[in-house]
C-alpha cells in the first residue's frame, strides 16, 4: 500500500487543471476553465474545472470530483494507480508498505491485463536492443526506416523472437498467469498447445492517452511467410481498437497547444513525423476511422488535417471516412503528398521547417478538395457528374452547422457550375430523409402523455432546503459574519413586537446552533451524512478546505459535493449574459441567504406539522380535539412570526 505521507505530497503538488489539460482542451471562462465532455458526445462545452476549488464537474454526464476521481473515471484507474500516475507526473517518489500475498491475489483482472502488457512491452524492447537476433533483424529494420535510438526507446518499439514460445515461457517463468497472457492476446492457447501470437515480428506498443500499454501491433519482416503483414492484439477488456488512436499519448500536448491534429494511416507515419518535430500527429492504425476516435481528437482540438498518400486510390479510400469527421462538427482539411510519397517517406527526406511549410501551403478545405477531385474525374460524363453532385451534397448534409452548409453549397455551385437552388433542393431532400430515419418511436397518444406527466417526480422541498444548507456550509462555512435575528419585545402597552438583533458568528456556527435550537434533523440520508461530516471537520479543525475535505469522501459523496459547488459554473455555461439575463454571483457571502434558508426550512416543517395535526383530527373524529386545536394554533402563531422575519404576508 502507498504510504499516507506520499499521498499527501501528491495532493500538495498536483494541479487539477494541468492534469485534466492533458486529456481535455480547456479554455478560460472567468475564474474557471471549460471544455467538451470527455465522457459523452457533445458539441458545446459542459465540462467545468475550478482551479481555485481543485474540483471538476461534467454537467452532461453528472460526473465530478477531484483529480483522483477524474483519473478513475477517464482512465479507469484504481485509487493507487491514480496516485502513482500523479506521482510520476510530478516526480514524487512512491513509498509503499509491503503488500501481503493475499492483497496481491485480489488485484483485479483489469490491472492484471495492464501488468502483462507492461511486461511484454519491456520484454520486446529488451529483445530488440540487447539480443543478437533482435539487433540483426528488428533493430536493423527500424534503423533502415530512419528511426533514432532515442525515438525507438520513446515509442517502446520492440521485437518478438522468431520462436514459438519464447515470450510465453519467459512470462510464465516470471509468475504471470497464462489466463491473462491469453486474454491480452499475447499468447494463443489451443488445446494443450500454447504459442506466441507475434512470433518473428517487430512490435509497436499501442498506448492509452495516459501512457498505459493497451495492446500491440506487430509487423512481419519475412515476406516468404504466408501471414498478414500487420497483426494487432485482439479486443480485450482494456483494448478496443475502435476507441484508440496510435500515438495519442505522445501527441496530446502538441495537439492541444497547436490546436490542430494531423491524421495519418500507419504507425511509421506517426513515428517519422514525430521524430522530425511534427508531434501533433496520430494514426487510425490501418482501421476505418470511427466516431469514438474522432471524439478522442475533439477533446483536444476542433481542427483536423488528414494527410493522404500521393496515389489517387489511397486518396479516394481516405475520403470515404471524412464524412464521419464532418458529422462531429470539426473543421477538416486534407493534404496530399506528391505522387509516390507518403507521410513516412516525405518526412524522412525533409526537416521540420520544410514539412510544416508543405503542410501549411498544401492543406485544403476538405469540401473544396473533394469537389475539385470528383469534378476532374467526372469530366464530361453526365452520369458521373450527377453522381459527383449527389456525393458532394451528401458530405455537406453531414455538417451540423447550417451556416457552414450554406457556405459550402455556394462554393460547390461555383466549382460544379450548377445552380445553388438545385443543390439546396438536394440537400433539403437528404436532410428530410435523415430526420425521418431518426424517428424510431411513435409519438405518445394523449393518454400516454398524461401518464408520463403523472410519473414525473415532484421536487421534495425539504430535501432541496437541506441541500441548500450543505451548499452554504461548503461555500461560506469558514466566514465570520454579522447576522440579523429578531427577539420578542413588549411595548409599554403590553403588545408583543419583534426587535432586530445583530449576532456575530461563523456561518457553520450559526447554522449548527439554529438547527440545534429547533432540534431539526436532516431527512435525506446522503445530506445527513454530508452535514455530519462537514460539522465534524469544522469542530475538529475550525475550518473546511474543499480540496482536502473531498479526498476523504466516497465517490458518490464527492460527486454530490462537486455538483453543489459547481452550480454557479453550470449557470455560466448557459451564457445568460448574451441574452441580457444576469445571474447573481455567489462568490461572496450574503448573510441574509443563511437566515432565509434556515427560516424557510423551519416554516416548511411547521406547515408539515400543522398538516399532520389536521390529518389526525380528520382520521380520528372521536379524539378530544381541544388539545390538538390549541397545538395547531401555537404552530400557526409561530408560522406567522417566521413569515414576518422573512418579510412575507400569510
Amino acid at each position: 500500500m502507498i504510504k499516507k505521507t506520499t499521498i499527501d505530497k501528491v495532493f500538495e503538488a498536483t494541479r487539477l487543471e494541468e492534469v485534466i489539460g492533458d486529456f481535455v482542451q480547456l479554455k478560460r471562462s472567468g475564474s474557471n476553465l471549460k471544455g467538451l465532455s470527455p465522457f459523452t458526445d457533445e458539441r458545446t462545452p459542459s465540462f467545468m474545472v475550478s482551479p481555485v476549488k481543485q474540483i471538476w464537474k461534467d454537467f452532461s454526464s453528472g460526473k465530478g470530483g477531484n483529480v483522483i476521481a477524474f483519473l478513475m473515471e477517464h482512465e479507469h484507474f484504481s485509487y493507487p494507480e491514480a496516485i502513482k500516475y500523479l506521482a510520476k507526473k510530478y516526480a514524487i517518489e512512491i513509498e509503499e508498505t509491503q503488500q501481503t500475498d493475499e492483497e496481491k491475489k485480489i488485484a483485479d483482472e483489469r490491472e492484471s491485463l495492464y501488468l502483462v502488457n507492461k511486461f511484454a512491452a519491456e520484454y520486446f524492447s529488451n529483445q530488440l536492443l540487447k539480443t543478437s537476433q533482435g539487433k540483426a533483424i528488428g533493430l536493423s529494420y527500424f534503423k533502415e526506416r530512419g528511426f533514432t535510438t532515442e525515438t525507438i526507446q520513446k515509442f517502446q518499439l520492440g521485437y518478438s523472437p522468431d520462436q514459438w514460445e519464447a515470450f510465453t515461457q519467459e512470462a510464465l517463468s516470471k509468475s504471470y498467469q497464462l489466463t491473462f497472457l491469453e486474454k491480452t492476446g499475447l499468447t494463443i492457447v489451443k488445446e494443450e498447445k500454447k504459442f506466441d501470437r507475434f512470433k518473428g515480428r517487430v512490435m509497436f506498443p499501442i498506448h492509452s492517452m495516459s501512457g498505459r500499454v493497451l495492446g500491440f501491433g506487430g509487423r512481419i519482416l519475412d515476406n516468404t511467410k504466408k501471414a498478414a503483414k500487420y497483426l494487432n492484439s485482439p479486443e480485450s477488456d482494456i483494448y478496443h481498437k475502435s476507441k484508440i488512436l496510435y500515438g495519442i499519448y505522445f501527441a496530446k500536448q502538441a495537439i492541444a497547444k497547436q490546436d490542430i491534429c494531423y491524421l495519418v494511416e500507419g504507425y511509421t507515419d506517426v513515428i517519422q513525423l514525430h521524430q522530425r518535430g511534427v508531434e501533433n500527429v496520430v494514426a487510425s492504425s490501418g482501421t476505418a476511422l470511427t466516431p469514438e476516435q474522432i471524439r478522442l481528437i475533439k477533446r483536444l482540438t476542433n481542427n483536423i488535417t488528414v494527410l493522404f498518400d500521393g496515389d489517387a486510390a489511397g486518396m479516394r479510400a481516405s475520403l470515404r471516412g471524412i464524412d464521419l469527421i464532418l458529422e462531429q462538427d470539426l473543421n477538416v482539411k486534407v493534404c496530399a503528398f506528391p505522387e509516390g510519397e507518403d507521410p513516412d517517406s516525405f518526412a524522412k527526406k525533409n526537416n521540420q521547417e520544410q514539412i510544416q511549410a508543405f503542410l501549411n501551403e498544401n492543406a485544403q478545405d476538405f469540401i473544396q478538395y473533394k469537389a475539385s477531385l470528383l469534378v476532374e474525374e467526372a469530366q464530361n460524363d453526365p452520369i458521373k457528374r450527377a453522381e459527383t453532385i449527389r456525393d458532394m451534397v451528401g458530405s455537406i448534409s453531414k455538417i451540423p452547422d447550417a451556416i457552414k452548409q450554406e457556405v459550402y453549397i455556394k462554393t460547390c455551385a461555383k466549382l460544379m457550375d450548377i445552380s445553388e437552388e438545385i443543390l439546396y433542393s438536394s440537400l433539403a431532400q437528404l436532410m428530410a430523409g435523415k430526420q425521418k430515419s431518426d424517428v424510431t418511436k411513435p409519438k405518445p397518444q394523449p393518454m400516454e402523455v398524461v401518464k408520463l406527466q403523472e410519473a414525473k417526480p415532484r421536487i421534495n422541498r425539504q430535501h432541496a432546503l437541506e441541500r441548500n444548507i450543505i451548499s452554504l456550509l461548503l461555500r461560506y462555512g469558514n466566514i465570520l459574519s454579522e447576522f440579523q435575528d429578531f427577539a420578542f419585545k413588549l411595548t409599554d402597552e403590553g403588545e408583543v413586537f419583534l426587535e432586530p438583533e445583530i449576532q456575530e458568528a461563523k456561518v457553520y456556527e450559526k447554522v449548527y446552533l439554529d438547527l440545534q435550537e429547533d432540534e431539526i434533523k436532516f431527512t435525506h440520508p446522503d445530506f445527513k451524512v454530508l452535514y455530519d461530516k462537514i460539522m465534524e471537520t469544522f469542530q475538529a479543525k475550525g475550518e473546511l478546505k474543499v480540496d482536502s475535505f473531498i479526498q476523504d469522501l466516497s465517490p458518490a459523496e464527492a460527486q454530490e459535493v462537486t455538483s453543489i459547488l459547481m452550480q454557479q459554473e453550470r449557470e455560466q455555461l448557459h451564457r445568460w449574459e448574451d441574452q441580457e439575463i444576469y445571474v447573481k454571483n455567489k462568490s461572496e457571502l450574503e448573510p441574509r441567504e443563511v437566515n432565509e434558508t434556515i427560516l424557510n426550512l423551519r416554516l416548511f416543517l411547521i406547515k408539515q406539522k400543522v398538516n399532520e395535526l389536521l390529518e389526525k383530527v380528520k382520521d380520528n373524529p372521536e379524539l378530544h380535539h381541544e388539545e390538538i386545536i390549541m397545538e395547531t394554533m401555537d404552530y400557526k402563531a409561530l408560522e406567522t412570526v417566521i413569515a414576518k422575519k422573512l418579510g412575507r404576508v400569510l
